[in-house]
């Protein structure tokens, strides 16, 4: 199995290409390297003989073409988008190239490369489409998102991200091309760029400044440890029908507040003199974005049901996990952190 993963040296991609190596297969990342593309990510998949790096902007359709007629995937993952609330509010229009443009790319050149294969390569053949859980707005107090949520973006990066989806899902009908439709909650872990949430929030905690949190901080989120997603895409891959559709959550609902109080938490114990008193001090409520959805949590019993897949790791150990990490990997932060915490300063 040859996998093309798109955003391949990206936060989930690159744990999704890592896991799928570790496993015996031949990846291909395809990646425009942004800001988010950190040179130690790629340095790490460079060492596995099985991986190929293509520099490659999927909005370049000839570009697109010539890596799959050269690599020849049995499965595209696409993963490459951007990706950030913030930004997607002070520029949409990186999110409309990148999330609506360079997916119809994708796609085109998909569905012209599966023409092209043999009648066995054709039926193996799987296009995976990633995506988010807030394509679906806003939840109330009670239920979770599934596979027959209706659309209500309210941000520009979820509006891009339901264009892409909406534009996965009729090439599948239209055309016949073998489309899966993910959508996850909340991703974390090691090495995600420290624009998102919990990495800045660890990285700000270190340098003992102010912890921005929205609001009156009781957005709740279902948070999923990126190993966890990157296990249930690569088992989608293998047993997923086409046509199909998956939730993937991690079936652990916060508070903003609660987690970044967590993170405070753990901060106190394995770094107790990098703030004043506790990390929790550093706690200032700020003004809440335009758009900022109250709640999210995904019902993943579709994907538990059909394919046995689950998330292994609670919220807690995660976490702690994740905080070890960052602490264990200075040098990875100073490549990229430092850049990230002066020109954003805000929580995703």
């Amino acid at each position: 199995m040859t996998l093309l993963v798109t955003g391949g040296a990206g936060f989930i991609g690159s744990a999704v290409a890592l896991q799928a190596l570790t496993s015996g297969r031949r990846v291909v990342s395809l990646d425009k390297l942004t800001y988010a593309a950190n040179p130690d990510t790629v340095r790490m998949l460079a060492t596995y003989p099985e991986h190929c790096l293509e520099q490659t902007d999927i909005s370049d359709s000839g570009a697109v073409a010539a890596v799959l007629a050269r690599h020849r995937p049995t499965t595209i993952l696409h993963l490459a988008a951007e990706s950030h609330v913030d930004r997607s509010i002070d520029r949409p229009d990186d999110f409309i190239t990148t999330n609506i443009l360079g997916s119809f790319v994708l796609l085109q050149q998909s569905l012209a490369y599966w023409q092209s294969l043999n009648a066995a390569d054709k039926a193996a053949f799987r296009f995976i489409h990633v995506s988010t859980d807030e394509v679906f707005g806003s939840l109330g107090p009670e239920g979770r998102f599934n596979e027959d949520s209706a659309y209500a973006p309210n941000s520009p990066y979820a509006a891009s991200k339901a264009s892409s989806d909406h534009l996965a899902r009729a090439w599948h009908v239209t055309y016949g091309l073998p489309v899966i439709i993910t959508n996850c909650s909340n991703n974390y872990g090691p090495r995600q760029f420290p624009e998102k949430l919990i990495p800045l929030m660890i990285l700000k905690g270190l340098a003992g400044d102010a912890l921005p949190v929205y609001g009156d901080g009781q957005n709740i989120r279902d948070w999923l440890f990126v190993e966890d997603h990157a296990d249930a895409l690569l088992t989608i891959a293998v047993q997923a029908r086409a046509g199909s559709r998956y939730m993937i959550g991690g079936g652990t609902e916060r508070s903003t507040l609660d987690l970044v109080e967590t993170l405070c938490d753990l901060l106190d114990e394995a770094r107790p003199g990098s703030a004043p008193g506790t990390h929790r001090r550093l706690i200032r409520f700020v003004a809440d974005r335009p758009g900022h959805d109250r709640r999210y949590a995904a019902d993943f019993s579709t994907i538990s049901r059909d394919l046995g897949w689950r998330p292994r790791l609670d919220l807690t150990e995660g976490l702690r996990r994740t905080v070890a990490w960052y602490l264990a990997n200075p040098e990875w932060s100073a490549a990229c952190g430092r850049s990230a915490l002066e020109r954003q300063g805000k929580p995703s």
